[in-house]
């Protein structure tokens, strides 16, 4: 098979393996632990909530961290003057569904799983570093956290394995919540980032006429969109507040800054059978102005520091019914690449997203084309498919791909008599083993 053209993709160098390890370090004054493989780092804050304050691939940090309260811990109370929410940012651990007792958690503020420190043991094993991270036990809601957070060599994942055990005398169902805050905030420091985007896969047979259900804010808030098209729920950021949640069972959410190309991954394992707090396994809320409900007496203060520019990307566990001492677990994981701009996420697999799926044309010659960003370093390939969907031949690509840069795809090779039903893009490893695909087409369907 003779490749007629291939574009000059990528310039990046390979991003070199580097073991994965724990160190303590500092950051926005606080003292912290680190995990990093020198292609992500993961900064932990141990005492304010246990949260992940950030979040970084390469230079890029992804999280919202409150400025008003960088280096500043939790008093003994938890609580913030007059029992205030101590808002730091990152991601960090509920129990849902919100609202109020005895069968909702009226949080935040919460003076124990949110405010209070976290004990942080590390560990390392099977070529990874991990660190634990354990709440103290919470009187109202009956539970305890604990989660441990993993860094790997060579790839952008981080696996969080979250744990919610029942400390209580009398039987307690919850969900876990995982509640990231995406960073909002314009490039220049001023203002809102109006290049902020969030994706999710819209479930099919969606329970909501609309594909999601709207939570707080207007029913017209322009922020979100269901796009029949694509099957992605998109959130454009406005900074108009509201919030939504969706029963997708896509299992992943994607956040794309514009303004720099890098996109902000969560993977998790839906469980469609299963009950789910608000009916929903994902949820986006919108900082912003407006009024949070209809009811409310006055809008949401045009005032950063009361208001701050940021969207909240929400992975939720299933419902769970714990007898006294059981637990249940949550597994999730975070990664991030780079798309190259204001591309959208229509796609995640285990090793990337599509913002431009895999299309081909032409006739004796077949010209490929597509966009994505990758989780790994690696090299690309084509997999000529044939109608029994074996493979008949590889086309390696010889493209570097990195999760610092795009990776558009744009080639042209001569079809012959070959039978070819279907391509694969895949990505390899230095050995050239296939480490996953990242996308896949029906030559016939994408004329």
């Amino acid at each position: 098979m003779r490749i007629i053209s291939l574009a000059t993709l990528l310039g990046a160098l390979p991003v070199m393996a580097v073991p994965p390890s724990i160190s303590p370090s500092t950051y926005g004054g606080w003292k912290a632990t680190s995990l990093s493989n020198g292609l992500v780092e993961v900064v932990i804050v141990p005492q304010i909530g246990g949260r992940i304050i950030q979040y970084k691939l390469g230079d890029k940090e992804f999280f919202w961290v409150n400025p008003d309260l960088k280096g500043k811990t939790s008093p003994p109370s938890g609580l913030g003057p007059d029992g205030a929410w101590l808002n730091y940012g990152g991601e960090k651990l509920w129990p849902a569904p919100q609202g109020a007792m005895p069968d909702g958690w009226p949080g935040p503020p919460d003076a124990i799983l949110d405010g209070s420190p976290h004990t942080l043991t590390t560990y390392s094993a099977d070529g990874h570093a991990a660190v634990r991270l354990t709440s103290l036990d919470d009187p109202r809601s009956g539970i305890r956290f604990s989660r441990s957070v993993r860094v790997f060599p060579g790839t952008t994942r981080v696996s969080i394995e979250a744990t919610m055990i029942n400390i209580d005398s009398k039987p307690r169902r919850w969900g876990i919540w995982s509640v990231t805050q995406n960073n909002g905030v314009a490039p220049t420091g001023r203002g809102y980032n109006n290049l902020l985007s969030a994706y999710c896969p819209t479930n099919p047979r969606s329970r909501y006429a609309g594909g999601y259900n709207v939570m707080c804010g207007s029913a017209t808030n322009p922020t979100f969109r269901a796009d029949p098209v694509t099957g992605v729920t998109r959130v454009d950021y406005q900074y108009q507040v509201g919030k939504i949640g969706l029963d997708s069972v896509g299992g992943w959410v994607g956040v794309v800054d514009g303004a720099s190309g890098y996109c902000f991954v969560e993977r998790y394992t839906p469980h469609p059978d299963k009950p789910y707090p608000d009916n929903a396994s994902v949820e986006f809320w919108s900082s912003g102005l407006g009024k949070v409900h209809e009811t409310d007496p006055a809008p949401m203060p045009n005032d950063p520091k009361l208001t701050p520019y940021l969207v909240e990307s929400e992975l939720l566990g299933p419902l769970t019914s714990l007898a006294p001492g059981e637990s249940t677990t949550f597994c999730y994981s975070f990664q991030a690449c780079n798309v190259g701009g204001t591309y959208p996420i229509l796609d995640c697999t285990e090793v990337g997203v599509t913002c431009e799926r895999l299309r081909v044309g032409g006739g004796s010659s077949l010209h490929v084309t597509g966009r994505f960003g990758v989780f790994q370093p690696g090299r690309l390939a084509l997999r000529l498919l044939d109608a029994k969907a074996r493979v008949r031949e590889t086309i390696d690509l010889t493209q570097v791909a990195t999760p610092l840069k795009p990776v558009p795809v744009d080639v042209t090779f001569d079809r012959r008599d070959l039978p070819v039903a279907a391509l694969a893009l895949v990505l390899l490893d230095e050995s050239g083993k296939q480490v996953g695909v990242l996308g896949r087409v029906d030559v016939g369907a994408g004329r």
